[in-house]
Parts: C-alpha cells; sequence; structure tokens
C-alpha cells in the first residue's frame, strides 16, 4: 500500500531494530512492535513498498534495559551511509548510569548521515534532576556542535510531560533544534502544545519542532487551522510513522486528512523534513 497523499513522503522519525521479548506490566514476555525490522534491507524494502523517499532512522527502543537501543547506534549509522534515502539518529540517554554509553554514542555525532539525537524519559531520569544536567548538556553540546537536531519523546505526565520535557526548549533551543515526537503524545499533551506553548516558543525564536505521530484525531487538525490562524509554524511540524510502535498507513492518511493537498501537506510531508535536516 502506497501513502494516501501525492506528495512525495519523507519519514522524520522510526526505527530500526528487534528488541528482546519483555514481560511489559507483570505480563508474560511479549514484542509488541510486531513490524520491527532488524536489517537494514527489510528497512529498504519497507521505504519502497511506503513510498517514501527519505527516512529518519533511529535505535528501537521501549525495553527498559537500554543496551540493545545503544548496540544499535552502529547499524543505523551503517543504513545511513549504505543508502542515502536514510539519515540516522543516535540513541542517547541522560540517565548518569548511561554516561559511558552515551559518550560513546556521541563520539559517532560527527559520522556522514547522522543528523539527529534521540532522548527518552521512559527509561528513566528527568530533565530537572541534577544528576542528569551533565549527560543532558553534553548530548545538547554535541547537537550543537555538529549541527544536529535533538529528538525528545512526549507522553502525557510523568517525566516525559510537557511540563517536563517542555524545560528543554526553553534551556537549550536558543541554538539547537529540539523535535517534539508525539506533539506531547496525548490529550493534555495536544492540548498544552497546541494551544499554549507552540506559538510561544516560536514567537520567542526557539527553534522547536514536532510530528503528528501517535496523535489523537481532533488534534492534526486543530493544529493545522491554529497555524493558519496565528500565520505561523508551518514550518515547524513534520510527518513520521514511528514505525514500528506507530502504523504508516494510518498517520499518513490522518495528516493528509488535516492538510489536504496544498503546501501545507508539501511542508508537513516534505519540505521540512529537507529544510530541518540540510537534505533540500
Amino acid at each position: 500500500m502506497t501513502t494516501p497523499t501525492r506528495w512525495r513522503v519523507h519519514d522524520a522519525h522510526r526505527h530500526l531494530g528487534v528488541l528482546p521479548a519483555h514481560p511489559f506490566y507483570g505480563g508474560p514476555p511479549v514484542n509488541p512492535d510486531t513490524t520491527a525490522r532488524a536489517t537494514i534491507d527489510e528497512l529498504l524494502a519497507d521505504l519502497d513498498r511506503e513510498g517514501t523517499e527519505r527516512a529518519l532512522v533511529i535505535p528501537n527502543y521501549g525495553v527498559p534495559d537500554p543496551t540493545t537501543s545503544f548496540a544499535l547506534n552502529d547499524l543505523v549509522v551503517e543504513a545511513a551511509q549504505r543508502d542515502d534515502r536514510v539519515v540516522a539518529g543516535l540513541w542517547t540517554s541522560p540517565r548518569p548510569q548511561d554516561a559511558a554509553a552515551t559518550e560513546k554514542a556521541l563520539a559517532l555525532a560527527g559520522e556522514p548521515g547522522v543528523r539527529a539525537l534521540k532522548l527518552s524519559f521512559l527509561l528513566g531520569g528527568r530533565a530537572g534532576d541534577d544528576a542528569c544536567r551533565p549527560q543532558l548538556d553534553a548530548i545538547f553540546g554535541a547537537a550543537r556542535e555538529h549541527g544536529l537536531v535533538v529528538h525528545v519523546h512526549t507522553s502525557p505526565g510523568a517525566a516525559s510531560d510537557l511540563d517536563e520535557v517542555g524545560t528543554l526548549v526553553d534551556r537549550y533551543a536558543d541554538d539547537v533544534a529540539v523535535h517534539l515526537v508525539h506533539m506531547g503524545g496525548g490529550m493534555s499533551g495536544h492540548i498544552k502544545l497546541i494551544g499554549q506553548r507552540f506559538f510561544a516558543w516560536v514567537a520567542e525564536g526557539k527553534r522547536v519542532y514536532t510530528d503528528t505521530s501517535w496523535a489523537i484525531g481532533f488534534a492534526p487538525r486543530w493544529f493545522a487551522r491554529e497555524i493558519e490562524r496565528h500565520g505561523t509554524g508551518a514550518d515547524r511540524v513534520l510527518f513520521a510513522s514511528d514505525q514500528p510502535w506507530g502504523d504508516f498507513e494510518g498517520e499518513s492518511a490522518r495528516l493528509a486528512a488535516a492538510t489536504g493537498d496544498g503546501e501545507l501537506a508539501d511542508l508537513f510531508f516534505r519540505r521540512n523534513f529537507e529544510a530541518l535536516h540540510g537534505l533540500g
């Protein structure tokens, strides 16, 4: 199945790698990410099938032990250097116990094809925790040095809530591009971002970006309307599938329905990706 929009599609956030089964929430060990891909060949076949022309590819993650995700950094760099349809995002961690692994990951930041650094608090740490500050400063410092985008996972509540991760925009986004993945990640996150913070950050000159993966149905339509009303922000939103945790067909259909087939669709599905990652 190909994308339901006539625009050439660039995917701003998807994953590569197969994770070990894990007993989530006290249940039996499971692999819920059923479309996870273990190899570069499988990834490229997916891009061919979808009609995806460019993709930012990040190590898969989600199990409590981040060792697997760190180990996948070499694979995503290899994918980017093998096929120019792929650009790489490196897995990093704010946790002090991962400091050595993060330092090793950041040593790859200057490799050809690397365009982003991935940061998530799902496995621990908080943006405001002093113990995490050295790792956060190092991650954003590497992004600043190499001209990379920092991807930050968002979801409602706890350490991934916009109330927490939004402080990273305040602290670092004057001179580092911060991509808030999942547009807040749920009802409260969407309302906080679209109704309050996104347009304020843009007006302040913050280099803040987001994507519509995981968005509740109303949110992309509302976002498109608010962008039109404010007359700003159209250059800060991107399409992302979040495969294998997201669904390419569903994500692209929802965004296409919200944007129509005019300039806004062209920006979200293609041109903003090219501008953000210097791929013109």
